[in-house]
Formats: structure tokens, C-alpha cells, sequence
């Protein structure tokens, strides 16, 4: 099957759309050349102290140049999160699939994948400063649990990334990993530092970074009425007249976060709306593997 955003829209619900997903990401995985490749995030870690020394893997750091610990088989259990921003911004779409139906889709494959595995999976869907949590378990009636509150997500409210990042310090277990799918359309300066910062606090933090094609390129030529999905405001312009500055804006904006995460030793991965969700799994995946 084709997994490109209009087959997946014909597709109804998180559930079916991400097992697609999932099937598409097992059979490339099983098609690569790099073999024993899965969702796995680590198989080591980065030293932190007061870590043991005398588990120090020397060959990593002759490789790496850098102190990595084993990590042991009852270590090696994965508990991810999925965070998925569900505010109104995430609402918009000018293809097949919003920005949050692709977010819902992709959280729900990696959960898929992560309790096919046996490790442990969770989520925090955070709209309008409120936040729906299902802890990580690795059993497969928990999917369920997971894919139903994905379902019942709706894009509304604002951009609240400091309140998801002192949510998520408060009920995170130590050293979980960390997925968040969001378009970082906030307006407090801080917001993106602030949710980074999990990072710090030992966990593997991951960015899915989601985007409307039509931010990316602004094809807008008429005059346009343009409207604030997070709030009353409203303006009527001619595209012509801004689009040079707007798609100047946005790929600085698009650049700061991209740098932002690099900075914090964060995963970032953009993800266009109208890309093959499969693919873009993938191409993470060959990133952590490449990591590992």
C-alpha cells in the first residue's frame, strides 16, 4: 500500500492509520541492509555522574570519543512518551491530513512498534493547557487504552509548551524517553528552551517537528483575509506583498528550532504533512540506529 497522505485520509481513525504506518515501517526495516534495526532508542547511554565507572564501555568511547555506560538487559526496557500538542494551530491543514491527524498517526505507530517489542508505551495529549496521561505499560490491551485517547484528541486551544514542560518534570519516570510532536507555533520566548530542558533531566528526548506544506511555501496570490487559530485576531492582506518576508520568517523560525534542539542534544526530525509516514519513521529510526 501506498502510505502517502491521501491514501492514509481515506483511511478511518488513529487505529488503522498508524497499524498502516506500522506495517510499512516493519516491512522497510525488514527490506534494509542494516539488520537488527527496530525502534529501539539505545542501547547505551551517555555517562552521567554518578553513574558506575566500571561499566564504561571503552570501545564506544575509542569509536565515539565520547563515555557511554551498558546498559544491562533488565535496563534496557524502553518507557516512551509520546507528547502530542493538541492546540488549535495544529488544527490547520491544506492537504489530506492535518498537522495533528499526522501527529496522532505517527505517536500511534511508534506505539505500535514499542509494545511489539515489549517495551512500555505512554502519552500526554496537552489542549489548552490540560493534559490527558496514560502511563507507560508494555502490555497489549494498553494499546488500546493508548490509540482511543489519540482518537479522542481535537486540535483547540493555544500553544502552552511551559505548562507541558512542568507537567511533563512532575510525572515523567527518570530516564523515560521522550517524543514530542508539535509545530512550536508558541509565542512565549521561552517555551521551546523550557520543554528542551527535559532533556537535562537524563531523559532521551526525541522532536517531531510537524508542518503544513503551505507554510513551507505560502501559495497565497489573491488578497487573503487571514485568521489566528489560537486567538481573535484577523488580517487582510496581499500575499504578493509578504511573501518573500513570511517565507523569510518562517525559515528562520524552522532554522531556530532545528538549532535550538541540535544545541540540547535532542533528536529533530521535520515532518511535511504530505510526506509518507512510513518514510519518515524510518528515517528516524536509521538516525538512532546510526546514533546507537
Amino acid at each position: 500500500m501506498l502510505l502517502d497522505a491521501q491514501t492514509l485520509s481515506r483511511l478511518q481513525g488513529v487505529k488503522l492509520r498508524a497499524r498502516a504506518v506500522m506495517e510499512g515501517v516493519l516491512s522497510g526495516l525488514h527490506k534494509s541492509p542494516h539488520q537488527g534495526q527496530s525502534v529501539e532508542f539505545a542501547e547505551h547511554k551517555e555517562y552521567a555522574p554518578g553513574d558506575e565507572l566500571r561499566h564504561l564501555d571503552w570501545k564506544a568511547y575509542g569509536k565515539f570519543d565520547k563515555y557511554y555506560v551498558k546498559r544491562f538487559e533488565h535496563e534496557t526496557n524502553l518507557r516512551a512518551v509520546m507528547v502530542v500538542d493538541a492546540s488549535a494551530s495544529m488544527g490547520y491543514q491544506s492537504t489530506a491530513l492535518s498537522k495533528l491527524e499526522v501527529a496522532k498517526t505517527l505517536a500511534g505507530a511508534l506505539c505500535y512498534l514499542l509494545v511489539r517489542q515489549q517495551d512500555a508505551a505512554g502519552l500526554a495529549v496537552m489542549t489548552e493547557g490540560r493534559f490527558r496521561d496514560v502511563p507507560p505499560r508494555a502490555s497489549a490491551g494498553h494499546l488500546n487504552v493508548l490509540l482511543d485517547a489519540l482518537e479522542e484528541a481535537t486540535a483547540k486551544g493555544g500553544t502552552q509548551l511551559v505548562s507541558a514542560a512542568d507537567h511533563l518534570a512532575e510525572v515523567l519516570p527518570r530516564r523515560s524517553s521522550v517524543v514530542i510532536l508539535s509545530d512550536f507555533l508558541d509565542e512565549d520566548p521561552t517555551a521551546l528552551k523550557r520543554i528542551l530542558a527535559l532533556r537535562q533531566r537524563k531523559n532521551d528526548v526525541a522532536v517531531f517537528h510537524l508542518v503544513d506544506p503551505a507554510e513551507l511555501t505560502f501559495p497565497f496570490d489573491d488578497p487573503t483575509l487571514f485568521l489566528d487559530m489560537e486567538g481573535d485576531g484577523r488580517v487582510e492582506v496581499n500575499p504578493r506583498e509578504i511573501k518573500e518576508s513570511y517565507l523569510e520568517e518562517f525559515g528562520a523560525f524552522l532554522n531556530g528550532v532545528k538549532s535550538a534542539c541540535a544545541e540540547a542534544d535532542v533528536d529533530y526530525e521535520l515532518v511535511r504533512t504530505d510526506e509518507r509516514l512510513d518514510e519518515v519513521l524510518l528515517r528516524f529510526l536509521g538516525k538512532r540506529g546510526r546514533r546507537r
